[in-house]
């Protein structure tokens, strides 16, 4: 059923928002297992497999590799922080849905964004093939196309008028900008701690 969903709101996302809304919500479990925690070990396992075992090239310079035992924690760190800031997104909508007048619970929510956040899930997978060129336009691309399905589906989905889902949809890009601002800074202050990657 998911994928059935994830290929309708490639080809008609408002038909399909439509199908997701009276489908009603599932719980947090199955919302998890079944999907959060398979699409989120795309990116992580795509870019430790490049990194090890392919290697980057920047403007044709030599080919570094990432060593084996920086690489784990780093995918592993990096797969938690796209389930936590999945978890943090949906509750933000979750609480933001009360301003708007919307009565939907955490499920739902949950589910609105695992199916908005689909297309970057599934572009992590071009980690595999480590081009840097291609890697940012396929993540670009795929980002335009998360932000066109929020866009059109909360309206739709949250059954609000479109002026009042347009400011909703903004006020979740907003949040979404925001917690990735924030893993950024905690990156970068674990690297300054010494766990950041070691190259080979």
């Amino acid at each position: 059923m998911f994928t059935n969903h994830m290929f309708g709101l490639i080809y008609n996302p408002h038909r399909e928002w439509s199908e997701i809304r009276r489908e009603g919500g599932t719980s947090i479990t199955h919302a998890f297992l079944r999907y959060a925690l398979l699409l989120a070990l795309i990116p992580p396992f795509s870019l430790f497999v490049g990194t090890t075992q392919m290697g980057w090239s920047i403007a044709g310079s030599d080919i570094v590799k990432l060593s084996y035992d920086s690489a784990v924690p780093i995918a592993i760190a990096f797969y938690f922080a796209l389930l936590l800031g999945l978890a943090f997104v949906s509750y933000c909508v979750f609480w933001m849905e009360r301003t708007f007048g919307v009565t939907a619970s955490f499920e739902r929510c949950l589910m609105f964004t695992i199916y908005t956040s689909t297309p970057l899930f599934l572009s992590g997978i071009i980690g595999l093939v480590p081009v840097l060129w291609l890697d940012v336009v396929v993540v670009m691309g795929a980002a335009a196309y998360s932000v066109y399905l929020l866009y059109s589906g909360v309206p739709i989905f949250m059954d609000i008028p479109e002026e009042r889902g347009f400011i909703f949809a903004s006020s979740i890009v907003t949040v979404g900008l925001c917690a990735l601002v924030g893993c950024m800074a905690i990156t970068v202050i674990m690297w300054g701690m010494g766990l950041g990657p070691t190259f080979i």
